[in-house]
Order: C-alpha cells, then structure tokens, then sequence
C-alpha cells in the first residue's frame, strides 16, 4: 500500500507520516517512509538546489523537471522496491505537489504536469493521498525556520498552492482525503486513520 501526504508547509505532514508509521508497526507491517524530493543521493542533491539555493534563477517548467527527475530516483530506488516487497509505503509529497505548485499556482498547464508525472514515476500513483488542509498564513505562522525557496515566493502564491490541493481534491483524478490540520495533531491522526481503515475494510491493503 502507497499513502503520500500533502498541503502547504505547516500543516504538519512529517508529523502525522511518523504516527501512521508507528500505527502500522505496531499492527505488524513493514513500512517505508521516504521524502519527495529526497531519500536517495541524488533526490536530496535536487531537492538542495530546488530549496535551499534563493539565487538561484529555475524556470517554473525547468523547476517541475527537476522534482520530476528526484521522484523518478525515488520510484525507481526505493518505493517500487518496497511495494514488490509487501511493505507499506508513506511518502512526505509526491506527484500532486508539483501538479499544485507548478500548475495551480506556478501558471503550467495541470493537464500536461499529471502526464509528465505519470511518464517520470511509470505510472506509479498512491492508492491514497491524504491532504492536509489549513489557510497558508495560519500554516506559516507554525513554521519555526527561515522560509526555503518556495516557501519564500510569497503568501498569496502560497495560498493559490492550498486551492490547487483543494480543487484537485473536487477533481478526484486520484484518491485524495482532505482532512483539516487546524486541529491538534492526535485528532488529526483519527481522522487519518479513518481513511487508512477505510482502505481495509476494502481489502486493498497488502
């Protein structure tokens, strides 16, 4: 099983990806977290140039190339691996944040990001992508860090990037849960976890 998380940055998605690995553990599953950008050598390599580098000029279509390239690594190097292997997988970000970033906000076109996706990751999607939804001024007011390179674009891009994760959500081009990150973390967990019991209850689950 293949969950990714998402939303702004804020909400709190390094968080609930740790209390659903520990919820899984301890349910007996093999689980793998991974970081899109990051958790190979050369994710994190991008990722350092995509988010750390403010000097650095990246065209919107050169930069969803980029994030492309690192999630292409991290199919291929360790999330396909893990799901041939039976074991659960939960990515901090995948495909629907560039779609988000680059698209709704950046001015690409969704369409043609969604078909690049799906070329760079050989078609490989979540069989739920949990967002994690709350205004990106309340968001970036969580933050305990200097802004990094997208962050650093401004508010209003920010919140164009949460209405993209919402109107996507309506679209259902994949399975995607919204659930609010405005409540305490152990509550925002329960609702998470509805979502995975659901997936189940259906008999998806490996």
């Amino acid at each position: 099983m293949f969950i990714s998380f998402d939303g702004v940055d804020g909400v709190g998605k390094s968080t609930q990806v740790r209390l659903l690995r520990d919820w899984l553990v301890a349910r007996g599953k093999q689980v793998v977290t991974c970081r899109d950008p990051g958790s190979t050598s050369l994710g994190e390599k991008l990722r350092d140039v995509l988010l750390s580098h403010h000097d650095v000029a990246i065209h919107r279509r050169s930069e969803m190339l980029l994030y492309m390239a690192a999630r292409s690594q991290l199919v291929e190097e360790i999330i396909r691996p893990a799901l041939a292997r039976g074991e659960w997988v939960l990515s901090d970000r995948y495909l629907l944040a560039n779609v988000v970033y680059q698209a709704h906000a950046g001015g690409l076109d969704a369409e043609q990001v969604w078909q690049t996706g799906r070329i760079a990751t050989g078609g490989l999607l979540p069989d739920l992508t949990i967002v994690l939804d709350m205004p990106a001024a309340a968001a970036q007011q969580r933050q305990g860090r200097a802004p990094d390179r997208m962050e650093a674009q401004g508010l209003d891009y920010l919140e164009r990037v949460r209405q993209g994760f919402l109107s996507e959500a309506a679209a259902a081009r994949i399975p995607i849960a919204v659930v609010s990150a405005a409540q305490p973390a152990a509550e925002v967990h329960a609702q998470v976890l509805q979502h995975v019991e659901a997936l189940l209850a259906r008999g998806d689950a490996r």
